[in-house]
């Protein structure tokens, strides 16, 4: 027999659970749902700084002209000088600045990440949709081309494209954009799967939407956030790339700044002078490439973490 004194607790018919173990059940759920958004909402303080750092770049890149700036290739007789308030980085072995140097060579840096991904994006993020969105013959065909080309090394492929086609800078970001579309493809093609058979897609389709509209008003949006962070770091990678062929000598020729080219000609400017060495020479370049590279990466990397809301996180 149940105790009178002791109050029975109301019990939910359909599951034989007491109504209170169910509510803290409940509210645990909704706490933890939003603890989880709320963690996805905060980017931090972090991914605030590096995009700060990221648009302060791309500014000072895009206004260089205008800013009160010596000119990257004038000379003068003050030769290997370390930081000073004439100049902040001091100078090279030709007496040039080496702080406007590396502002000015931010550009091709930039135009080359930048341009390369977008071209690629337009190459294989097209082919990814329509792919994954057909499937049958279309996916079966651009699937085994993108097999094809990912085997063969890009990197190979760039150095021997540029060492017989002079280099400049369209033709530089045209190749490496045109070596970067097979793995946008492989990318945008997983993500498009993964939405392609949604109901909302379903449902699109059978409302008689064209597959044009679906591509465009359906499917676009949801990869868009995976696409941008991809693209981010993709445009490091593309940076890196470039910079290696400029310390090969076969990208930007001088006198024309950039990052990649400075370091290599600092090599034969370490030692001009007999028992002196001037080491601001590789390190400004450096820390400007690797501050913009870090930050390009965090950017990206958080936010593919804040879009992720699959479903087991959940």
């Amino acid at each position: 027999m149940t105790d009178p004194a002791v109050p029975v607790e109301p019990m939910d018919p359909r599951s034989g659970v007491s109504t209170r173990a169910a509510d803290a059940v409940a509210g645990a759920a909704v706490a933890a749902i939003t603890e989880v958004t709320d963690r996805r909402r905060r980017l931090g303080w972090l991914f605030w700084l590096s995009l700060g750092w990221i648009v302060l770049t791309i500014l000072a890149a895009i206004f260089a002209n205008v800013l009160p700036l010596q000119d990257p290739n004038l000379q003068s007789a003050t030769l290997n000088a370390g930081p000073s308030t004439a100049h902040f980085f001091g100078t090279d072995q030709l007496g040039r600045d080496i702080f406007s140097r590396v502002i000015f060579g931010s550009r091709v840096s930039i135009v080359v990440g930048f341009g390369a991904i977008a071209i690629g994006l337009a190459l294989g993020g097209t082919l990814g949709m329509i792919a994954a969105y057909y499937r049958g013959t279309v996916d079966t065909i651009v699937n085994a081309v993108s097999y094809v080309l990912l085997a063969f090394p890009a990197l190979v492929a760039v150095i021997a494209i540029v060492t017989f086609w002079k280099a400049s800078l369209w033709k530089i970001t045209l190749i490496i954009g045109i070596a970067s579309a097979p793995l946008i493809f492989r990318i945008v093609r997983a993500a498009t799967l993964s939405y392609a058979t949604r109901d909302f897609v379903m449902a699109a389709r059978t409302l008689g939407a064209t597959s044009r509209r679906v591509l465009v008003k359906e499917l676009l949006p949801n990869i868009l956030p995976t696409v941008v962070s991809f693209s981010l770091i993709g445009v490091a990678t593309v940076i890196v790339l470039e910079g290696s062929l400029a310390f090969l000598g076969l990208s930007i020729p001088g006198p024309t700044p950039s990052w990649g080219n400075m370091l290599n000609q600092s090599r034969t400017g370490l030692n001009t002078v007999p028992g002196q060495s001037n080491p601001w020479l590789v390190i400004f370049p450096a820390a400007a490439m690797f501050l913009f590279l870090i930050t390009l990466n965090l950017v990206g990397d958080r936010l593919r973490q804040h879009f992720d809301v699959s479903e087991i996180k959940l």
